[in-house]
């Protein structure tokens, strides 16, 4: 499904990664873990076409040139970022931005009680107010409120791949446990594959993911089963990572 090789990331000259090779099939769920500022937030930052990178290598989505698409294009494929920190976007509704972009899809939304029912019950299941399929997109909520809003947007536009940077950030316990379950939900829904970018252990016990990667130095350099993310979080990620002098690309 996504397949990244040898590739280079740049930004005014300042290398980010390098020689950074990843792969993830249908169905897989895939956790990238490293330090502050190892650069994980820029793979989903390249992913969805961000501009402000120069980006050498081959990265392919659907056996298509990922490189060659724009913002647009990849989530036409069914790419979704969830973001630390979801933009506001004032003057335009939930429900308004939703019509537009299954629309785009060739989705049909012509039955708008239909619409507005899966809407609102999908408010429901997050336990948002029904309120919110016509409030601005995230614009004067709160960091748990935007979290849930964006998987209301994950449950109502159902891409194939998810990235989850860091959506574990500023939610309380309960918040935290719900989204969670909701992730599970969708999973086991539509077996999407997914890359969750975290530093968190909750949202890792409840997803399980099948595959874990250290980011070090521009790079992977290691990779392995959910028992790696057990032992970075027992150990941290210098003796977790770097034990008997091992990489794993």
């Amino acid at each position: 499904m996504l397949k990244i090789e040898n590739v280079t990331v740049k930004s005014e000259d300042k290398v980010i990664l390098e020689n950074f090779h990843l792969e993830i099939q249908p169905g897989e769920i895939h956790a990238l873990m490293g330090q502050n500022g190892a650069g994980k937030s820029t793979i989903a930052k390249v992913l969805l076409r961000d501009s402000h990178y120069d980006v050498q290598g081959m990265i392919s989505f659907h056996n298509k040139d990922l490189l060659a698409m724009n913002t647009t294009d990849v989530a036409r494929e069914g790419m979704f970022l969830v973001m630390q920190n979801p933009i506001e976007i004032a003057g335009v509704s939930n429900a308004e931005l939703l019509r537009t972009a299954l629309n785009d899809r060739g989705k049909n939304t012509g039955n708008i009680l239909e619409f507005h029912r899966e809407l609102t019950e999908y408010c429901k299941r997050l336990e948002l107010p029904t309120s919110f399929v016509h409030r601005d997109v995230n614009f004067n909520m709160s960091g748990g409120e935007k979290k849930k809003n964006e998987l209301l947007h994950l449950w109502m536009l159902k891409p194939n791949f998810l990235i989850l940077d860091e959506i574990d950030s500023g939610l309380d316990v309960d918040s935290l446990k719900l989204v969670a379950r909701s992730l599970v939900e969708y999973y086991e829904a539509y077996h999407p594959s997914i890359l969750v970018i975290t530093h968190q252990k909750t949202l890792l016990d409840i997803l399980k993911p099948q595959f874990v990667h250290v980011l070090k130095d521009k790079h992977i350099i290691k990779s392995g089963d959910f028992s790696l993310a057990e032992q970075i979080f027992q150990d941290g990620f210098g003796a977790s990572t770097m034990r008997n002098g091992e990489t794993n690309e």
